[in-house]
């Protein structure tokens, strides 16, 4: 039997400079929250057990990124009591927002200092490679994903969906296509992965 060799159309680019921006999602410990289609990322919210910072998470996760929300999660961390576990998760959400806004920088200083706090946090690093993917750091993006997939995450297709948006940039067209098809499986009825398989065929040498 002829080898096959997978290729993809048209190329994807993403990012700050490319035709297409971010199209990955920022995970969070327990539901989802999908990024507007301006930035069309993906990631994962934390919830919060209550108080200001459990508004704040029910905000994120309803996908809202507006100043009051940003200003109820920076609320929470001024002045609210909060264990170190909700402390990191609620670092984790606002650091959503700042995906959300595209303001990558300030995301990725949410992420770290929440892993600071609570280092084994998966997604921690998912969050902070969706962050990087969308400023076209798409090696380094692939490592923290990698790292935040080996910790364990609530929402392990939206990692291989930014997983394979960095593979794809970085010239590993099969193993983009390979985490397009796990995302595709571990969640059935979330469309975006199969758009993306679609753009792809094999064909024979």
């Amino acid at each position: 039997m002829k080898a096959k060799i997978l290729k993809s159309r048209p190329p994807l680019r993403i990012g700050r400079t490319g035709a297409h921006t971010l199209r990955g999602w920022i995970l969070g410990v327990a539901v989802l929250a999908m990024l507007p289609p301006a930035a069309n990322a993906a990631g994962s919210v934390l919830i919060i057990g209550g108080g200001i910072a459990k508004d704040c998470s029910e905000a994120v996760i309803r996908g809202r990124y507006d100043n009051d929300t940003m200003r109820l999660c920076t609320t929470a961390l001024e002045i609210e009591t909060l264990s170190l576990g909700d402390r990191a998760r609620t670092l984790v959400n606002r650091g959503v927002i700042q995906l959300r806004r595209q303001a990558y920088v300030e995301a990725r200083a949410d992420f770290d200092a929440a892993g600071r706090i609570e280092p084994k946090l998966g997604e921690v690093y998912v969050n902070r490679g969706a962050a990087l993917v969308a400023e076209d750091r798409f090696a380094e993006g692939l490592s923290e994903i990698d790292r935040g997939l080996a910790l364990g995450v609530e929402k392990p297709e939206r990692a291989y969906y930014n997983r394979a948006l960095a593979h794809e940039n970085l010239g590993d067209v099969k193993a983009a296509y390979y985490d397009f098809q796990r995302a595709a499986e571990l969640d059935p009825k979330w469309a975006a992965p199969k758009e993306e398989l679609a753009r792809f065929s094999f064909k024979s040498r």
